[in-house]
């Protein structure tokens, strides 16, 4: 038996769950299909890293009925201190003196996993798929069919609309012929949290170094989040090192401005890579999140990103079914290409720039650094405009991520 669908996302993670609970209400006939089972704490996606969101996601998840299932355990960034080892100078930016409540809000991935998955519950119209495993994908003028591997035997869905939201190696990616530009920074991340002998109390840390950047951000209390980058054949040992080694190579690549850390949780790296796909649309194909694009974590804009683009494709697909119009329809898919074309082109170059003009030592660019961090420092408007990017609040944004 073959179901049918205007839209089919497959992945359920952060991105494809959104997108899911943004379309609930549509009207579409709207399935997701996810290869693990759908249980809180379990999914895989939902990892231990701490998610930092723009203020434009906090105001998309408050949208779809999910922020207040987390809200009392996320810690608001109200101030950010940016700075590199060996150069003079640093930036601040506080939220109340740019006329700002907050410049968004940490959160631990797997709360808002759990927290996606408690609101997909509620979703009545949606048709889940969970375990399932897609393997194959037949493109049609029409429809696309698309058939799975379940634990009670293979099903087959035709869509008028497949989205990938199945992550950087991107299978739905892959059957759709779009190929990648790849850029492998030689670089992990060390993901892990810490006890602070000064509360952060609202205050996220940026500190460059000639190894990679360190991120220290505020969870609330005494404990904060670390992002520890290190050369990609070092990582292995460094996230083996006992807690007193650890903590000791920590405060040599981050300083003592947060006082003496302690506790370190568990630690685990993550290869750095940029994955670019070569388009974002094929015929009634659309790519959204990592399966898009997979960015440098500098900046935490990842996630940020993606759920810009689900928004914006809820957005797009709203008047589909009143006007029984195509999910798929090519003039849609291209309008999505535009509106999300600047932000992605953006977002990602600000990240690569960064890590080029932060991760080198020369005596240009220090001081080009130097003479950069003095402009903003003296300059409010200056600092207001570049928050307010960093805020996701970037060209055509989705009215969902607006403040209401």
């Amino acid at each position: 038996m073959t179901a049918h669908h205007d839209v089919v996302i497959v992945g359920g993670g952060l991105v494809g769950a959104s997108l899911a609970i943004a379309l609930e209400g549509s009207g579409l006939r709207v399935a997701l299909v996810e290869a693990a089972l759908p249980r809180v704490d379990a999914q895989p996606s939902y990892d231990e890293r701490n998610l930092a969101l723009a203020h434009a996601t906090v105001n998309g998840l408050a949208s779809l009925g999910v922020w207040d299932h987390v809200a009392t355990r996320a810690a608001p960034i109200r101030r950010i201190h940016v700075s590199r080892r060996g150069d003079f100078g640093s930036v601040r930016f506080d939220a109340e003196q740019l006329g700002l409540a907050d410049f968004g809000a940490v959160l631990p991935a797997r709360e808002l996993g759990n927290a996606l998955l408690v609101r997909l519950d509620a979703c009545r119209t949606l048709e889940r798929h969970a375990p399932a495993t897609l393997v194959a994908v037949e493109p049609g003028d029409e429809a696309v069919t698309l058939r799975l591997d379940t634990p009670d035997g293979a099903r087959t869905l035709t869509t008028r609309l497949l989205v990938g939201a199945d992550g950087t190696a991107s299978f739905v990616r892959d059957r759709l012929g779009i190929g990648t530009q790849r850029v492998d920074y030689a670089q992990s991340v060390i993901v892990t949290t810490l006890t602070v002998e000064r509360p952060l109390d609202g205050l996220a840390y940026e500190r460059f170094t000639d190894s990679g950047p360190v991120a220290l951000l505020p969870l609330g209390g005494a404990r904060a989040g670390l992002v520890l980058g290190v050369p990609g054949d070092e990582a292995e040992a460094v996230a083996a090192l006992d807690d007193a080694a650890f903590l000791a190579f920590v405060h040599e690549r981050f300083g003592w401005r947060a006082g003496r850390f302690s506790r370190p949780g568990a630690r685990r790296p993550y290869p750095l890579a940029r994955v670019m796909a070569d388009a974002l649309v094929a015929p009634r194909a659309v790519l959204v999140g990592n399966a898009a694009q997979t960015v440098h974590p500098l900046g935490a804009q990842g996630f940020n990103l993606g759920l810009r683009d689900a928004l914006t494709l809820a957005e797009l697909l709203e008047d589909v079914a009143g006007c029984g119009g195509d999910a798929g329809d090519a003039a849609r898919l291209e309008a999505y290409v535009e509106r999300r074309t600047p932000d992605r082109d953006a977002t990602t170059a600000f990240s690569d720039d960064l890590v080029r003009l932060m991760g080198n030592d020369t005596l240009p660019l220090s001081a080009l650094r130097t003479l950069g961090f003095g402009v903003l420092a003296h300059s409010s408007a200056l600092r207001r405009r570049v928050a307010l990017r960093g805020m996701g609040f970037r060209g055509d944004v989705a009215r969902r991520a607006l403040p209401r």
